[in-house]
């Protein structure tokens, strides 16, 4: 069970505090990176900064023959705070509203109990710059993170309101979804908007095809493999010429799915959809699909080690069934390094209704002491497993 007197909860919770008032973006985390790396090197560990950037890792070497990697990610969000704790930010449009002032804060600790006592083999605290969206899994990977610091398992965590925060969710399989963006832009040819005979109408054909979106997971992909194809942005003409029509429309939005053979479908069919709507409507369609994010698949063997560290930790239980979110995480790029699991954290009720990417979201630091507590303990039986 957690024992928060074994942790300096007064001084993680001022870390996590200050780290919340000077939310940094992807890659532009540079003085998140410092205290991160000062913390680290007082506590007498090797410190390997600037990978992928703004990317910190601290290894401490057992000498054992297996070794663990733990992954906090250190990224705020561009989006402006109206909460008012004391520790509000203060960069006006940046705010930590997916708690990665905890994540961060909490491996600190976990780094802490861990010296205090050594476990036998290596454990590489990886704080991982720009997981929302910027891509920093990937640049980290592909900096050579795995081939300088290998890991026998690699795991990750997350908050998540609605969970007590002495609970814990771990479950095998898919936990986060692939985060994919498409674009389309439907061209024709402009004319009068009196004289729509003279075109080609780019408008019409964008309605045809937004009408048509959702027949793709409704119609095509198998109905017991979830999917999600959303349009999300729309641009054409403009508010000031109602009387033109555009010469060209475009659209984009965002595709998730849990297997690579939905994945693939989704690219196909949205592409498909386009193209034929556009031949039916007499313009043309330029489609691209930018792959993102992989789905985050927890390896069973990882599993297993993470569910028996939770269990040994949280005394407010742990769920075996737990379902997975359409929202995605770059530790994907991890996980296909090494087998990997993501557990889920509980942050408490949700305060005001405030959940991830709210502007009114803030962690609850009443969960540092379990999530200390289980990344201390993962460790230890990664490394005996």
């Amino acid at each position: 069970m957690t024992d928060p007197a074994s942790i300096d909860l007064s001084r993680l919770t001022e870390i996590r505090r200050d780290l919340h008032a000077h939310p940094e973006l992807g890659f532009e985390e540079t003085r998140t990176a410092a205290i991160v790396a000062a913390f680290l090197r007082d506590l007498g560990l090797e410190v390997t900064e600037g990978i992928a950037g703004t990317g910190v890792v601290g290894s401490m070497r057992g000498g054992g023959q297996r070794s663990v990697g733990l992954r906090a990610d250190m990224d705020a969000l561009a989006m402006p705070e109206t909460g008012t704790p004391p520790w509000v930010s203060t960069m006006p449009g940046k705010m930590h509203a997916c708690g990665h002032d905890g994540h961060t804060t909490m491996l600190l600790g976990a780094a802490a109990r861990l010296v205090a006592a050594p476990p036998k083999g290596d454990v590489h605290f990886i704080f991982q710059p720009a997981e929302e969206g910027r891509g920093g899994a990937r640049r980290m990977v592909e900096a050579g993170l795995f081939e300088r610091f290998p890991c026998d398992m690699v795991f990750g965590l997350h908050n998540m309101p609605g969970l007590a925060v002495d609970e814990m969710a771990v479950v095998a399989g898919p936990q986060l979804a692939s985060s994919d963006s498409w674009r389309v832009r439907f061209r024709g040819v402009g004319t009068h908007g009196a004289k729509p005979h003279l075109g080609r109408d780019p408008v019409t054909a964008s309605g045809h095809f937004l009408a048509a979106l959702q027949s793709i997971p409704g119609r095509v992909i198998d109905p017991l493999q979830p999917a999600v194809v959303s349009a999300c942005s729309i641009a054409g003409g403009d508010p000031e010429a109602l009387n033109v029509i555009p010469d060209f429309v475009d659209i984009g939005g965002t595709a998730r799915a849990y297997t690579p053979e939905v994945r693939d479908q989704l690219e196909t069919e949205i592409g498909r959809l386009a193209t034929g709507i556009a031949q039916a409507m007499g313009v043309e369609a330029d489609y691209t699909f930018i792959r993102r994010i992989p789905p985050v698949v927890n390896d069973p063997a990882a599993t297993a080690v993470a569910l028996a560290a939770a269990q040994a930790v949280s005394d407010g239980g742990v769920r075996m069934e737990f379902p997975p979110s359409t929202a995605g995480d770059d530790f994907a790029f991890f996980g296909q390094e090494a087998p990997g699991a993501y557990v889920w954290l509980g942050n408490g009720p949700a305060r005001d209704g405030a959940l991830h990417h709210n502007t009114g979201y803030d962690f609850n630091d009443d969960a540092i002491a379990t999530g200390v507590a289980f990344w201390a303990e993962v460790a230890r039986r990664a490394l005996s497993a």
